[in-house]
């Protein structure tokens, strides 16, 4: 087996391909607190002397921290998405990632390769990280904050990018009686604003695919394909494209 974790900021991914490159498994856990002990979590009964590749944002913790007998490298999420989506979907030429703390765009030429990307990193506007602090705000469970969105009946506007000041903007909003269901599709579309101006920056392509966790976010996924004319592709399993990829690159690497 060839294994790949991704590491994120919210939940912790690995999948597992045969000498096919087929998936055999596909293990997701909470980052929590302890990205370290999770990844042991998620570890539990793999065969330590298999290749893995690592990736996300803690990569180099599972590098520094995790025990491992066999092969071991990380990878960049650009890397490891642009390699996955591509096997899922070769007619791919675009990759849209919003976890939970940043956002990807990468533009992938005729032949697959990474011709431009763009990342968010430095912000939680625009990323999963935004929208989990807003459905706090407003007492929606996450998972049921997009559908929540799509009841709105009234067009609002947040102005702000900025989550600390679109959360004030949110709670002025609904001291002025606002309905919480328009509120949130305007928050939803304050995300969409920021994503859609990246993915043109980059240079949009298509067909495009859409991975992340925020992919399982219906509002979200439909406000893109409305605002770039085009339904992304979103595949099962959305957030883990970066762990598929990345066991892709460690079958690749070390299938010898």
């Amino acid at each position: 087996m060839f294994w790949g974790i991704d590491v994120g900021s919210r939940s912790i991914e690995l999948v597992g391909v045969n000498e096919s490159g087929q998936i055999e498994t596909v293990r997701v856990v909470p980052t929590a607190y302890n990205p370290v002990g999770q990844m042991e979590v998620v570890l539990d009964g793999v065969s330590k002397s298999d290749p893995i590749v690592s990736t996300g944002y803690g990569r180099n913790l599972f590098i520094e921290h995790i025990s491992w007998d066999g092969p071991k490298r990380s990878v960049t999420e650009i890397q490891a998405y642009a390699r996955g989506a591509l096997v899922l979907h070769p007619e791919v030429r675009m990759v849209l990632d919003i976890g939970g703390q940043d956002t990807k765009a990468i533009a992938l030429d005729d032949r697959g390769q990474i011709v431009k990307f763009e990342m968010n990193d430095r912000c939680a506007a625009g990323t999963g990280k935004f929208l989990e602090f807003m459905a706090a705000a407003l007492r929606v469970p996450l998972e049921e904050f997009g559908e929540f969105a799509m009841k709105a009946t009234k067009k609002l506007k947040v102005a702000s990018l900025c989550t600390v000041f679109a959360e004030s903007e949110a709670t002025s909003l609904m001291a002025r009686g606002e309905k919480p269901e328009d509120i949130a599709m305007a928050l939803h579309e304050s995300i969409v604003s920021r994503t859609v101006a990246m993915i043109r920056r980059v240079g949009f392509r298509k067909p495009f695919l859409f991975g992340g966790g925020v992919a399982r976010n219906r509002c979200v996924v439909s406000l893109i394909g409305e605002a770039l004319g085009c339904d992304p592709i979103v595949p099962d399993n959305p957030e883990a494209v970066g762990a598929f990829g990345a066991a892709l690159i460690a079958k690749e690497s070390y299938n010898i």
